[in-house]
């Protein structure tokens, strides 16, 4: 799943962002809209970052967790290349990227098995 969810805190409160992300020469890299200020929020923070694929029709499910300190980052070209097109727009602002690397101090991932039907 290309998607996930960014945890992080925005003036002392919980903040939860979308972020596209991919790894790439062992390194966790999400891509965000400039707009929601998570680049800034994020730099030196505490992050937890989640993806998963529950929301498919696959028969086992999983979840991928990741703690760590995030940093602004400037990918390479061959990074960016990763994340395939930009979307047009979020919030109806012209999507900007901006990007937040995870240096991981915790992951864990385990299966969600679905019951039978």
């Amino acid at each position: 799943m290309p998607y996930g969810r960014l945890a992080l805190t925005r003036e002392a409160l919980p903040y939860v962002a979308v972020a596209r992300h991919v790894v790439a020469d062992g390194q966790i890299i999400l891509r965000t809209h400039r707009g929601w200020g998570v680049h800034r929020a994020g730099d030196g923070a505490v992050v937890a970052y989640e993806a998963d694929n529950t929301a498919t029709a696959h028969p086992d499910a999983w979840v991928a967790h990741i703690t760590g300190t995030a940093s602004a980052f400037t990918p390479t070209e061959a990074q960016r290349e990763l994340f395939g097109g930009l979307p047009v727009s979020a919030d109806g602002e012209r999507f900007e990227p901006v990007y937040l690397r995870i240096e991981p101090r915790y992951a864990s991932s385990y299966l969600v098995y679905r019951a039978e039907r």
